[in-house]
C-alpha cells in the first residue's frame, strides 16, 4: 500500500483516524477493482450485499437507515440483487407493509466468493493473528462508544 506522504512512521499518532479509514477503504477499492472482475456486481453493490448476508431479517428500511441513501436507490439495487436471483423479499408476518429481505443459495454463494477476496485482502497487510484480533478489537471498542 503506497501512503500518502503526510503518513510516516514518526508522526502515526497524529493522524486522524479519519485518513486512516480514508487509506483503508481506497486500498481495498483499488485491491477489489483489480481482483474481483465481476460484471453483475459493482464496488458499490457488495457493501448492501454483504450486509444482508449477516443481517438476520434486513428490510430495505434497515439499509436506507444503515447506508443513509434513499428509499428508491436501495429499492433500485434490491431490484438488481432479485432479477440476479442473489435475493428474496417476503411479508413480514407481523407487519404486512414490511418485506424482509434473505439472501437465496446464490446468494449465498455469491457472497462467498466475495468474502474470499476480502480475506484475502486482510491478509495481504502482513499482520499476524494476534496483530488482526487486536485491530479488530479497538476498531470495534471506537465504534461501540
Amino acid at each position: 500500500m503506497n501512503l500518502p506522504d503526510q503518513f510516516k512512521k514518526e508522526n502515526f499518532e497524529n493522524i486522524l483516524i479519519y485518513h486512516y479509514v480514508e487509506e483503508l477503504v481506497g486500498d481495498f477499492r483499488e485491491y477489489i477493482k483489480e481482483n474481483y472482475l465481476d460484471e453483475e456486481i459493482t464496488i458499490s453493490d457488495l457493501p448492501f450485499l454483504l450486509r444482508i448476508r449477516f443481517k438476520d431479517n434486513s428490510t430495505q428500511k434497515d439499509l436506507v437507515k444503515l447506508f443513509r441513501v434513499s428509499n428508491g436507490y436501495v429499492s433500485k439495487i434490491l431490484r438488481k440483487f432479485e432479477d440476479l436471483g442473489f435475493i428474496t423479499r417476503k411479508e413480514d408476518p407481523n407487519n404486512r407493509r414490511r418485506k424482509i429481505v434473505k439472501l437465496t443459495p446464490k446468494g449465498i454463494e455469491k457472497t462467498d466468493e466475495i468474502l474470499t477476496y476480502i480475506i484475502k485482502w486482510e491478509k495481504e497487510h502482513n499482520m499476524d493473528k494476534n496483530e488482526l484480533k487486536t485491530l479488530k478489537q479497538l476498531l470495534f471498542k471506537f465504534l461501540k462508544s
